[in-house]
Formats: C-alpha cells, sequence, structure tokens
C-alpha cells in the first residue's frame, strides 16, 4: 500500500474525533483498490487510480467527508448534507461497513475501468446582451462598425456592451462608445490589444 507523508500529516493535524475516521477511510480505499494512489489535491487527501480521479476526504472543526469524483453513477446515501456523499461524518457509526464501503469503492473503480467519466451539468447560454443606447445610435451612424458588431458572437458583443454601460459619467460612456466604434470599423473585438500576447 503506497502511502504519502503528505497524507500522514494531513490526517495527523486534524481533530481527534477525525482522526480515527480518516485513517479507516484511507485504509478502506487501499484495501478495496490496492493500484490506488494518494496525495493531496486541494489542500486535502486525494485518491486516484490508474491516473483518474477517484475519491477524496476531508475534516473539518466538526465533522469529516468522503466523496467519490463519480458521485451522479453511485447511491451512496446522504448527498447534500455536506461535502462529499456520506453527509457529516462526526464518527465512524456514521459510515457503513468495511464490507460496504470497500464495495462501494470498487464500483467507483469499476466505472473508471469502463471509461465512465463525470457528467458536468449542462450551463444555460448568457442571454443576449442588451446594446446601451449610445452604442446602438453610434452603430446605426457607422455600417462597418455595425456590421462587425453583428458578426461578432456573442461573448464579444457582450464585452463591449458592458464595457460601455459600466461607464458612470456620460462623458466617459461617450468616450468608450467613440473608441468603441473606431475599433470595430477595424475589425477589432473589445479587448484586441491582448490577443496576440
Amino acid at each position: 500500500m503506497p502511502t504519502d507523508p503528505r497524507v500522514d500529516a494531513y490526517i495527523g493535524s486534524r481533530a481527534e474525533f477525525a482522526r480515527p475516521i480518516l485513517e479507516w477511510l484511507r485504509a478502506c480505499v487501499h484495501a478495496a483498490v490496492p493500484e490506488a494512489q494518494e496525495g493531496i489535491k486541494w489542500s486535502m487527501p486525494f485518491f486516484s487510480y490508474k491516473g483518474r480521479p477517484l475519491a477524496n476526504m476531508a475534516a473539518f472543526k466538526a465533522h469529516a467527508s468522503f466523496g467519490f469524483w463519480n458521485r451522479q453513477h453511485l447511491a451512496t446515501g446522504k448527498e447534500g448534507e455536506a461535502m462529499g456523499q456520506f453527509g457529516r461524518i462526526v464518527s465512524l457509526a456514521d459510515l457503513p461497513t468495511d464490507a460496504e464501503m470497500e464495495a462501494q469503492i470498487r464500483e467507483a473503480a469499476a466505472l473508471l475501468d469502463a471509461g465512465v467519466k463525470s457528467a458536468r451539468p449542462a450551463r444555460a447560454p448568457k442571454p443576449e446582451a442588451e446594446v446601451p443606447a449610445e452604442l446602438a445610435e453610434a452603430l446605426a451612424r457607422d455600417a462597418a462598425a455595425a456590421v462587425t458588431f453583428t458578426g461578432f458572437p456573442p461573448s464579444c458583443r457582450r464585452e463591449y456592451c458592458e464595457w460601455i454601460a459600466e461607464a458612470k459619467r456620460p462623458e466617459t460612456r461617450a468616450k468608450r462608445v467613440e473608441e468603441a466604434v473606431a475599433w470595430m470599423r477595424e475589425g477589432k473585438r473589445r479587448n484586441w490589444k491582448y490577443e496576440n500576447c
């Protein structure tokens, strides 16, 4: 069982109630999946299997936690009560038996062997940016800038709209509209200065 001294240090630095919980979880992972590698990631003990994330554990002031990377594919119990899938763990009694825990860890490793990946929730697209009145008027007077603005992807249009809309003073807005139209006439995006860095 390859252990990492940083994990030893992490466990040793935690509250007294958490140490036996973390030691038990660590032992379960290594008993269920002897090939599992341990280390520290995101400032907490982290287990990987064949180079892919398997699980992590952590301890806080009043509870500990343990969670699987592919959690949406495993029915583990108290999802949502705390970080991980086992809720707020304050004693070993809050966890499944050795056999049950090891079976879940093996199931998580089998998912990795099968190539199952965590599905990220789809993000809703941002709505189209509201074009400030001053910019709309300036684009109506400048056909070349209007064509460029219309041809930009939504994110580029949003950058210009937000930049102009966030100006507090009318003079600042007017100056930004003038610069924006000049840049768009040349086909430039809002942050064109940084594109070739």
